[in-house]
C-alpha cells in the first residue's frame, strides 16, 4: 500500500442518502453530512459525487463519464461506493419510463403525469409486492464488480469500500421493501468473494429510520443518523489507511437515533 496521506482524501460515490438531511438536500460541503463526518474523523476531507436516485449503474456511469471524477481518483486515498440502496426500491414502471417523465412537454402534461405517478406509486408497490426493483440484485452486483475491477486496474493500491443497502419506511413506496434482503445477501457474498470491505448500513441506521427519527419521508436521515453513519464508516476505513490510527476515530456509541 502506498504511503498514506497526512490528510486522507475520501472520494464518495453516493445517492441522496449522502447529501439529503432531515429537511432537504444540502450542498456537499455541509459539515453534518455523513461523508464529511467520516472524513473529519479520519483527519481528512471528503469529495462527493452523487445524485438523487443514483444506483450502482449511475456510479459506474460516473466513473467512466465524469472527467472531474477521473481527476479526483488520482488524488484519492480511499473510494467509498455508497450506492445500492436506491437499487432495491420498488419500481412499478420501468426505469426508462419513470425517469423519462421529466422530459414530457408541455409543462402542464409533465406535471400531471408526474403527479399521477406519485399518487399511484404506493398502491402499485403494494400490488406488485415491491417487484420489480429499480435495479435487480444481479445488476447491482455486476456494476459494483465492474467498478471495483476498473479501480483496481487504475490504482491497485487504492482501498475501495462499499456498504449494504439501507432500510426505509417510506409511504411513497407503500412501506414495501421486498428486494432489499435479496440485494443485501447478494452483495454480502460478493464482498466476501472479492475482498471488498463493506459497512453493514442497516445495523447502524435501521433504528434511526424505522423508529421515525429521520426525515419525514421515511427514507432519508436526520443529523443524528448522518453522524452515526459517518463515524461507522470512518471506523471501517481507518484500518485501510496505514497512517490513521483506529483509536483516533471516536466510538460510535448509541444507536444514532
Amino acid at each position: 500500500m502506498a504511503e498514506p496521506a497526512a490528510t486522507p482524501r475520501v472520494v464518495v460515490l453516493g445517492d441522496s442518502l449522502s447529501f439529503h438531511g432531515p429537511d432537504s438536500g444540502h450542498p456537499s460541503d455541509e459539515p453534518r453530512l455523513w461523508p464529511n463526518v467520516c472524513a473529519r474523523a479520519l483527519g481528512g476531507e471528503a469529495v462527493l459525487f452523487a445524485g438523487f436516485g443514483w444506483t450502482a449503474r449511475d456510479a459506474w456511469w460516473a466513473l467512466i463519464g465524469d472527467p472531474r471524477l477521473w481527476a479526483e481518483l488520482h488524488r484519492a486515498d480511499v473510494v467509498v461506493l455508497a450506492v445500492g440502496s436506491m437499487d432495491t426500491l420498488p419500481s412499478p414502471l420501468p426505469t426508462y419510463l419513470r425517469t423519462g417523465l421529466r422530459y414530457l412537454r408541455p409543462d402542464g402534461l409533465r406535471r400531471v403525469a408526474r403527479g399521477g405517478y406519485r399518487a399511484v406509486q404506493p398502491l402499485l408497490a403494494r400490488l406488485t409486492r415491491g417487484r420489480p426493483a429499480v435495479l435487480p440484485a444481479r445488476l447491482t452486483e455486476r456494476y459494483l464488480d465492474t467498478a471495483v475491477g476498473a479501480l483496481r486496474v487504475l490504482r491497485p493500491d487504492l482501498p475501495v469500500v462499499g456498504w449494504l443497502p439501507s432500510v426505509h419506511r417510506s409511504a411513497s413506496y407503500g412501506g414495501v421493501h421486498t428486494e432489499r434482503a435479496v440485494t443485501h445477501a447478494r452483495l454480502a457474498a460478493w464482498a466476501a468473494r472479492t475482498d471488498v470491505p463493506m459497512l453493514d448500513l442497516p445495523s447502524v441506521i435501521a433504528e434511526h429510520v424505522l423508529g421515525g427519527h429521520g426525515n419525514p419521508d421515511g427514507m432519508h436521515w436526520g443529523w443524528e443518523g448522518h453522524a452515526a453513519v459517518g463515524r461507522a464508516m470512518a471506523e471501517r476505513i481507518a484500518p485501510l489507511l496505514g497512517g490513521v490510527a483506529a483509536s483516533s476515530v471516536p466510538e460510535r456509541g448509541g444507536s444514532g437515533t
